[in-house]
């Protein structure tokens, strides 16, 4: 399988609730494209970071939550793969997907589709949970991920 066109990066574990979803709209603008209007490859990542935090908002992740409850989730890893350039002006859509896990971890999948439909740009992120406090990493999940999953399993998220 070519490996550039892959858009489950994860394996979904037997049983597992199925990933939840969210899609953000964006328009390219001036500041995000070279000489050639053509979207900078490392503005990639920001499109991410606008879906993820859309999808931590819905699942009750937000920054502000894992703020209060003593926790941050900071990247460990970062994986893009580049399909076709998004240009100026062009309003793609950015589609974030939690994936189930057991770990204290978020593991998060993306597909950027152009305004035509076809795919612009793939890829993943992990997060890892720390303790805000004590830069820690927790090892057991954090109270807020367990209130995660558990609403998860309900659906409370469909």
């Amino acid at each position: 399988m070519n490996t550039r066109r892959k858009h489950k990066y994860f394996e979904r574990e037997p049983g597992a609730p199925e990933p939840v979803s969210v899609e953000v709209s964006h328009r390219c603008q001036f500041s995000e494209v070279d000489a050639l209007a053509i979207v900078w490859h490392g503005r990639y990542a920001g499109f991410f970071e606008k879906a993820s935090e859309a999808l931590g908002r819905k699942i009750g992740l937000s920054y502000e939550n894992m703020y209060a409850a003593g926790v941050s989730a900071p990247l460990a890893q970062l994986h893009i793969d580049y399909h076709r350039p998004l240009k100026l002006s062009e309003v793609c859509t950015i589609r974030a997907s939690v994936i189930w896990t057991e770990a204290s971890r978020l593991n998060i999948e993306y597909v950027i589709l152009k305004e035509d439909g076809m795919v612009a740009c793939t890829g993943y992120t992990v997060q890892m949970f720390v303790d805000s406090g004590s830069g820690e990493v927790c090892i057991l999940s954090p109270d807020l991920l367990v209130e995660c999953r558990n609403n998860w399993r309900r659906g409370d998220f469909n």
